[in-house]
């Protein structure tokens, strides 16, 4: 384990700022930064970092934390593993505690496949440069591709040797299981007839990365002319590789996207690295594969215009078309860029200096709709019938666009391109709207209706603890984070000044009420020891909690724009904003905390008066007296709150 002093230094110099911005593009909202969250769709930037506070806050799906959460909800790391992560790029040593065999256990099988495919990268880079064979077969290839040594070594390719158990056997010499060698499908096993051997024997090799720079799986191409064999083959899909959330070269070229702007997607690998070496590195690739959401919602990350490069194989580009519109419906915008006959990125680039590469790009890429409508009519000529089907085609793309501005732009061309009159083309996309609603319309009737089953089956009973009491004592939990050190009320004669931190503790301490919701029981029983020691903790001490739960529930309270509901004066008047009057806001949230506790009890006292055993029968009079006590106290605190939540 990695201990405290570590920890905190480490929470300390982490830049919020610069770890998220390696990951998705942010720009500067006031003091502070604003980008499409990660972690769920949206079109319009909700997701809000503050530097001043080292925190980020989605106000779309509700994700928050700091920057060692935000590694481990988007790498999908651990705690102790995100810290390294972080450490890392502040270059910041780590000296380990022993860790326990159960903790061990917990993060072996992802960290093995991380490590064996390390391992693997590794062997066929070293392989590639220090054998006679990766020299004389590997090397020779990529110089005869035109690859420079500074590229083929900052895109770390390799060799695979033709031994069949090449890697394999150097691995498991080397104490790599043969178990993690078979799941990261840089092995094949067959336990039953005990043979092994290398995925990738004799094929040069193309490692692919995720966006923290791990490499996670590999692309290989034989320089056979056998036909039989396949000319690529990729990783299998595994626990840390899933290949339609990938897109090689984003490691490589994320800042350059934000930079520009831009980002230019190609077929393959060599596509890329040719078009690095001739000095232009917004660049990904598809790897040949059909584009999917998640690979569409990588690019929008980081910038909403990409520009597709085709070679003049017009089967493929036709093919590809459909998958576009999937990116029309992110709302991006998408330009093609036809490269002439018998060329592709790769070849191209090499006959281009940066600069007129740079500029035949921009003088010759084409609104996509446009290009599409070109090339579809080009294959029409007289056919009604061909005809219908283009205005269908074209048609189902426009109508895709979320934006009725955009696509009224896109009806005016194509009506002009297919002499077609505008009313044809808004009659089709009307009908494809109103179809695409009345079935979004069905499924959610569907969901509502199944829900509802699925209530009824269950019979639900309501739940104190999700209700009153989880929305009142998450206010009092606010006004802890945010004002704890705030003086409520000021010193006077025959009193010293009080904070709202020791006002809280005080008011909840001596009614003997209890969180019912176990985080904030948590932190609200950190500030009574604090409190009992004479102190009062920072915010920090809570955003840098080893416990994720806590830091993302003060990430989120103490977020830019957090906004309580507004105050109310008990007879239905607004007061003002809880935050501008806190010596009437904070006894206001005490009261409605109060009374939730007092429901949520009265509630746990009917149910044992209900199920209470003729043996306990004694008990009833205690319980009745109790009750009674509950019930004044009750219309005590619902005269004074007005009876209304503080959410």
């Amino acid at each position: 384990m990695i201990d405290q002093p570590t920890v905190q230094r480490i929470h300390e110099t982490a830049q919020v700022i610069e770890v998220i911005g390696d990951f998705i593009a942010l720009k500067k909202r006031g003091v502070n930064y604003l980008g499409l969250c990660p972690f769920h769709n949206e079109k319009t930037p909700s997701f809000t970092v503050s530097p001043a506070k080292g925190i980020y806050k989605c106000f779309g799906c509700g994700e928050s934390g700091n920057a060692v959460g935000f590694i481990m909800a988007h790498e999908k790391l651990s705690y102790p593993e995100a810290l390294k992560y972080v450490a890392k790029k502040y270059n910041i040593e780590i000296q380990e505690k022993e860790q326990t065999p159960e903790q061990q256990q917990e993060r072996r099988d992802i960290d093995s496949l991380y490590i064996v495919t390390e391992y693997a990268k590794k062997f066929f880079v070293k392989t590639l440069h220090n054998t006679p064979e990766g020299k004389s077969i590997g090397l020779s290839y990529f110089r005869e591709r035109g690859f420079r040594e500074d590229i083929i070594k900052k895109f770390e390719l390799g060799w695979s040797p033709e031994k069949r158990d090449a890697l394999t056997s150097s691995a498991t010499q080397a104490g790599y299981k043969l178990k993690f060698l078979s799941k990261s499908g840089l092995s094949i096993v067959n336990t039953e007839k005990n043979y092994k051997f290398d995925r990738f024997a004799g094929r040069v090799m193309f490692p692919i990365k995720m966006l923290s720079g791990k490499t996670i799986a590999f692309g290989g191409r034989t320089l056979k002319q056998d036909k039989k064999i396949a000319k690529y083959l990729n990783s299998p899909e595994s626990e840390i590789y899933h290949k339609s959330r990938v897109l090689y070269g984003m490691y490589h070229a994320k800042s350059q996207i934000v930079r520009q702007n831009e980002c230019i997607m190609v077929e393959g690998y060599t596509d890329v690295i040719s078009m690095h070496q001739a000095g232009i590195e917004n660049v990904v690739a598809s790897s040949g594969t059909s584009l999917t959401q998640e690979q569409i919602r990588l690019v929008k990350r980081f910038t909403r215009n990409l520009t597709i490069i085709y070679d003049g194989d017009a089967a493929g580009i036709k093919a590809s078309l459909r998958g576009i519109d999937l990116v029309l419906a992110e709302e991006m915008n998408v330009k093609v860029l036809l490269l002439p006959d018998g060329e592709d990125p790769d070849s191209f680039s090499k006959t281009k200096l940066p600069e007129e590469l740079t500029a035949y790009i921009a003088e010759n890429q084409q609104d996509f709709i446009k290009f599409k409508t070109k090339l579809l009519l080009a294959d029409v000529k007289n056919d009604p019938v061909r005809r219908a089907q283009l205005v269908t085609d074209i048609v189902a793309s426009i109508a895709v666009i979320p934006s009725s501005i955009l696509r009224s732009e896109y009806v005016k061309e194509c009506s002009a391109i297919l002499d077609i009159r505008e009313e044809a083309l808004y009659s089709e996309i009307k009908k494809r709207l109103k179809g695409k609603l009345e079935t979004a319309q069905k499924n959610k009737s569907y969901q509502k209706y199944t829900s509802a089953q699925k209530a009824e089956k269950e019979k639900t009973t309501p739940n104190y603890t999700e209700n009153l009491p989880a929305l009142n004592e998450r206010a009092l939990i606010y006004f802890l984070l945010n004002f704890g050190d705030t003086v409520l009320f000021p010193a006077e004669e025959n009193s010293p000044e009080m904070t709202v931190a020791e006002f809280i503790v005080e008011e909840v301490n001596i009614d003997e009420l209890e969180f019912i919701n176990s985080i904030y029981a948590t932190v609200f029983n950190l500030y009574s020891e604090f409190i009992t020691k004479g102190e009062l903790p920072q915010k920090e001490f809570f955003l840098q909690h080893k416990s994720t739960d806590i830091s993302k529930l003060a990430s989120d309270l103490l977020s830019p724009n957090y906004e309580l509901s507004k105050l109310w004066d008990g007879k239905g008047g607004i007061i003002g904003n809880p935050e501008d009057n806190l010596e009437v806001s904070i006894p206001e949230a005490l009261d409605r905390f109060k009374l939730a506790s007092v429901l949520h009890m009265i509630g746990d006292v009917d149910l044992k008066i209900k199920n209470i055993q003729p043996k306990d029968y004694g008990d009833l009079g205690a319980l009745l007296d109790k009750k009674k006590q509950l019930d004044e106290y009750k219309i005590e605190l619902a005269r004074i709150t007005g009876n209304r939540t503080f959410f």
